[in-house]
Formats: structure tokens, sequence, C-alpha cells
């Protein structure tokens, strides 16, 4: 089994060097060494998410994870998306349209209190840039966000984005993502909304 070391790299590059590593001809797993933290919980998210098992185990120099196949099983196809088909919303910004301020905050407040009155609900919801804030400690709508992932629906915010905000350890609805699984989601089709 190979062994690939993804310590100190920048986020995508933990989850693309595995995913490369895991799609690579005869692989049938990967030994990885990793920073603990994000770079872990977004390892092991794709790795699961792709039917992967995975082992941790921490370390004084981070985190090893083993990714294998499950028994008797082949690993994932590589075009088979690491989360399910259909449409997300990608939320840029912490108010809605270009007016005054005001105004944008409230139409993004009432945009996510009628999703949850919605019958038909994404799959997920991307938080970027300033996004991200509608998740963090002190947004109107973290209720709102919380009442929606009860609901089946992914909150994911971009984690370079909470690091320049300061507001990771804020982060209050969801989970953190990174760029890869924003890419991927909205190349694997089903529509996108951006707000």
């Amino acid at each position: 089994m190979k062994t690939i070391d993804c310590r100190n790299m920048a986020c995508p590059l933990p989850v693309v060097t595995v995913k490369r590593a895991l799609e690579g001809k005869g692989s049938v797993g990967v030994t990885v060494l990793l920073d603990d933290g994000p770079p872990q919980e977004n390892v092991c998210r794709f790795a699961r998410n792709r039917g992967y098992e995975v082992s941790e185990t921490l370390s004084a120099d981070g985190v090893t994870l083993v990714i294998t196949a499950p028994e008797g099983d082949e690993a994932m196809s590589p075009t088979t998306p690491a989360i399910p088909e259909g449409g997300c919303i990608l939320v840029t910004s912490d108010k809605l349209g270009d007016g005054p301020e005001e105004l944008g905050r409230l139409l993004m407040k009432n945009f996510i209190i009628t999703l949850l009155e919605s019958s038909r609900l994404p799959p997920r919801i991307f938080l970027v840039n300033r996004g991200v804030l509608l998740a963090t400690e002190g947004s109107e709508l973290l209720e709102s966000l919380e009442k929606l992932g009860n609901r089946g629906v992914e909150i994911l915010s971009c984690g370079i984005c909470l690091d320049f905000f300061g507001k990771r350890e804020a982060l209050r609805a969801g989970e953190v993502t990174n760029m890869f699984a924003v890419v991927e989601s909205l190349m694997a089709g089903g529509g996108t909304i951006r707000l």
C-alpha cells in the first residue's frame, strides 16, 4: 500500500492528492500522513463518501489515515461523484442582491426562511466569501440553517473563507468544506442556484 505525505499542504491539495492516489491503476488503498483538523476532516469525508473505509491514528506529527476499499468490494469508479447528484445553492454573500445593504440582508434572511417552507430542498448549500458569515456566531440565520441541516440539507462553509474572516472557531451551523468539494458538486450537474 502506497504512503503519501500531505502534511503542510494548503486546501484543497490533500483531497486532490488522495483522490489521484486512489484512482491510480491497481490501487486498493493508501496510507496518508495529514495535519490534524480540517485536512483530516476533508480527506476522511471525501474517502467515506466514495465508499472507502478509513482508520485514523493520531500522533505527535499529525494524523495517519489508512484508506481501503471495503472487503470484497472494488473501489468506486473515479467518475462517481463524492456527493449525490442534484442541484445546490452557492451563497457568495451575507446579503442578497446589489441594492442597499439593509435590504440585501433582509432579502437573504427571507430567502433562507422561505426555503424552509419549500417541499423541494437542495441537497447542499455552499457558503463562500462573505456567505460564510451566515453560519457563524451572531448570525440571525443560525436557527434556520440548523433546521435546514436537520431536514437533510448539507450546510458547507469554505474553510479558506472562514480563516480569512477569522471565523473558523465561530462556525455554528454545518461543516467546513474545501474548494475541491465545491467544484466537484458544481460540475456534477443537477443545476446550481447562485445567490
